[in-house]
């Protein structure tokens, strides 16, 4: 399998040697998290919690993002906190009394947990400032990601993207980033329409409106010296000069895509998470 001639540092060990295993380097790499917005357009929930702790299912939106890496083996998290990062540091702070079943013995105060769930994740929670912008947020976790090759999505979205794939796909290509391209979703039906009337009513597919950024990436360390500061934004200068330098590779994923914006967007999340099948959640995996 290539690996990019980028890779730095133990992964490149691993991936140029003779006894080279996926898994290993996986164990490696790091998942990076942005988690610090003021998600404005979700005012109704995120005046209380950030975003990436609104709930579906009852469960935050990140543990589900969290999920969809660890279910590809990838288990070590750097999440980039600003807005009400207080609620995120709690709900890792307190993760296995609220997740699992608990024996409280009130003479010692001694507590066993019964029913351990499987997350064997390492999660670091890093405040990368209030206003910070999204490639700065990446710049401030350099230092704790390290001359690696890592991921990096956004706190507030679910895709039923093979992750794998999109790495294996990025040491192919051998450029310094890749970026997920995805379907947006459709949010109006389509009418066909004959003279004046309706010939037929049609859910827009959502194949018909082109591809956008999914915010799904994966980088080489060597972006970090593409973004100035707090105030880069990743959408602006870095994303575009790695564009004109020929170093943006595109993934296209044309499944399931569903960001987390508005009240609209939550309620269908919830729904599918109803139904029992929800597409961001590989088959055969057992529900939480």
């Amino acid at each position: 399998m290539p690996v990019c001639n980028r890779y730095k540092g133990v992964a490149a060990d691993l991936a140029k040697s003779a006894i080279f295993d996926e898994s290993l380097l996986q164990k490696l790499m790091k998942v990076v998290i942005l988690a610090g917005g003021l998600g404005t357009r979700l005012s109704e929930e995120t005046t209380l919690k950030p975003k990436p702790m609104v709930e579906v299912g009852g469960k935050p939106i990140l543990w589900h993002l969290m999920h969809l890496y660890a279910r590809a083996g990838f288990d070590e998290f750097v999440v980039a906190l600003g807005y009400k990062q207080e609620a995120i540091k709690e709900y890792f702070h307190s993760f296995y009394s609220v997740n699992n079943d608990l024996s409280v013995d009130l003479a010692t105060g001694q507590t066993t947990i019964r029913h351990r769930m499987p997350e064997r994740w390492k999660v670091h929670l890093i405040d990368t400032g209030l206003a910070t912008q999204t490639g700065g947020r990446i710049k401030r976790l350099q230092e704790i990601v390290g001359a690696e090759t890592f991921m990096c999505t956004y706190g507030d979205g679910v895709a039923s993207i093979d992750i794998n794939a999109l790495l294996r796909f990025h040491r192919a290509q051998g450029r310094e980033a890749t970026l997920t391209a995805v379907r947006p979703p459709a949010r109006f039906g389509a009418l066909e329409i004959a003279g004046d009337s309706v010939a037929a009513f049609l859910e827009k597919p959502q194949a018909s409106e082109g591809w956008i950024n999914g915010g799904f990436f994966v980088f080489e360390p060597s972006v970090f010296d593409r973004i100035e500061g707090d105030h880069t934004l990743l959408e602006h200068e870095p994303l575009a000069e790695l564009a004109r330098d020929g170093q943006l590779s595109c993934y296209k994923h044309d499944g399931f895509w569903q960001p987390m914006d508005t009240a609209r967007d939550r309620r269908l999340l919830e729904e599918l998470w109803a139904s029992g099948s929800p597409p961001w959640v590989i088959p055969n995996v057992q529900l939480a």
